[in-house]
């Protein structure tokens, strides 16, 4: 073909190519492929049935006679229209951090921890101030158990009598000591 100035792979691509519609790389329509009807008959479906999943939409378009599709294709139509529902998020309050109290002796804590004082283990029952984190007393005891606590709370409500916070009865309830297992170095 050097007469007319192409090579013989290009020549043979014609001669391959004879006959058929140039494609030009577009997308060319397919007779599987939703119909612009089809396309807002899903939308009409999906804005009456919000509350559905697209999923469960398309087979109750299926059983409805609205749409014959797949689940995928009711995904990419409801999408494409915005009309696809996102999940649902759980609302929780993780991460949002602990309510600090605003005033001192507003809250208090209690925190037992263990102390190892010589080899023996001890019990430090610390009440502490829920604002500045103030120690507002502290016990150590060799047993430890609720009514100690609670005596515990009862002393420290007779240092600080005017001032206002949860009642002992309250803390012994919603705050229940934490015990933190950390052992400390012996002291001699």
């Amino acid at each position: 073909m050097p007469w007319i100035g192409i090579g013989r792979s290009k020549y043979q691509d014609w001669v391959t190519r004879f006959g058929k519609v140039n494609e030009h790389n577009a997308w060319v329509p397919r007779d599987h492929w939703l119909t612009d009807d089809e396309i807002a008959r899903i939308c009409n479906f999906a804005r009456s049935h919000h509350d559905e999943g697209y999923r469960r939409m398309t087979f109750m378009m299926l059983d409805a006679d609205v749409v014959a599709c797949s689940p995928s294709s009711v995904y990419r139509v409801l999408k494409k229209a915005g009309l696809l529902a996102g999940q649902t998020p759980n609302v929780t309050k993780k991460g949002a951090g602990f309510v600090q109290p605003l005033k001192p002796h507003q809250e208090w804590h209690v925190d037992i921890s263990y102390l190892n004082i010589a080899g023996t283990f001890y019990f430090l029952c610390s009440v502490l101030d829920g604002y500045g984190r103030f120690i507002v007393h502290w016990e150590i005891r060799e047993n430890m158990g609720e009514g100690v606590v609670e005596t515990i709370l009862q002393r420290a409500n007779e240092l600080y009598p005017n001032e206002r916070h949860a009642s002992s009865a309250t803390m012994a309830r919603s705050s229940s000591p934490r015990i933190s297992r950390s052992s400390f170095a012996s002291w001699a």
